[in-house]
């Protein structure tokens, strides 16, 4: 059995090396799959960011997971979504280039805000939740008219911009193009908390599904601590959210938070509906009712 990850991946050899228009410099994350470089692109003399498989890491699965990544991002041109530049091949692996963020990824400004010594600064203020999460469904409903589904929405792939404070969504590696979709059973991808049931249950789903994750977002970005029971593992939850049909929190957000008005417990519980013909139908009607909140309970 092959030892061989992405974790154990020497990336010595790697730096300096050219790849397309670009030169590696430094190494900057691992992911599940693959690993981010900044390079520099020689030829508009900028950092970039460089996104390999490795070919000793190749499988047909894989090698499909990350094309489909690329096409993904090329096809889109959306302030709110990470632009693609190149996509190509070397000796030794697979790669694409894209923009380099300068910022935090969404996950870890909700870690930091956790941690304020200020209980009241332990969520992030709710202009700016609203703002963020406004932006990321403008993205998604933009990317869901060119018949693309991201399927892995979280705060991990949401990046914020540290100068403009933009989000920018990011990690399309198991996206779903509806225009090109086979009947075959599709294989369960996703990340448990935030999938919804149709996506567990590994059928095929529109923009619905990022519809809840969003709203699994939302609710998270709102409380301190998602009011959610004890899980013994991933899989407990799963189940969970199979047979719990009225959800599986314990609390609506304003009982979690005194400072929500309760429009926006019939926000979350929209997004978050089990049967997704009872979710929004779109992102854009979400964001309309984010919107109305905005300007109806905010100062």
């Amino acid at each position: 059995m092959s030892t061989v990850s992405i974790a154990t991946i020497n990336t010595e050899p790697f730096i300096g090396m050219q790849v397309g228009t670009a030169t590696i410099t430094e190494e900057l994350a691992r992911g599940g799959m693959a690993i981010v470089f900044v390079a520099f692109q020689r030829t508009l003399k900028r950092k970039i960011a460089l996104k390999v498989l490795p070919k000793s890491l190749l499988t047909p699965e894989t090698a499909d997971l990350f094309q489909q990544e690329a096409e993904a991002a090329a096809i889109l041109a959306h302030p709110n979504i990470i632009p693609v530049y190149e996509v190509g091949e070397t000796d030794e692996f697979l790669f694409f280039t894209m923009q380099l963020v300068e910022g935090n990824t969404l996950a870890e400004y909700l870690k930091a805000a956790e941690k304020n010594i200020i209980p009241s600064k332990r969520i992030l203020p709710l202009p700016i939740t609203l703002k963020l999460i406004i932006q990321v469904l403008d993205a998604l409903d933009y990317a869901h008219r060119q018949d693309i589904v991201h399927r892995d929405i979280k705060p991990g792939n949401v990046l914020i911009e540290k100068h403009s404070q933009r989000p920018l969504i990011t990690d399309f590696g198991i996206v779903q193009i509806m225009r090109s979709k086979d009947d075959s059973k599709p294989i369960v991808h996703g990340t448990p908390l935030y999938m919804p049931p149709e996506q567990v249950l590994g059928r095929n789903v529109d923009g619905r599904a990022d519809i809840y994750a969003t709203g699994t977002v939302l609710f998270q970005m709102l409380v301190k601590e998602l009011p959610l029971p004890a899980f013994k593992s991933k899989l407990v939850l799963l189940k969970q959210k199979l047979l719990q049909k009225d959800g599986i929190y314990l609390k609506k957000p304003s009982e979690v938070n005194p400072n929500l008005h309760e429009d926006m417990d019939r926000i979350v519980a929209r997004a978050l509906a089990y049967d997704p013909s009872e979710r929004y139908a779109t992102c854009a009607d979400f964001q309309k009712d984010l919107e109305n909140y905005s300007r109806k309970h905010l100062p």
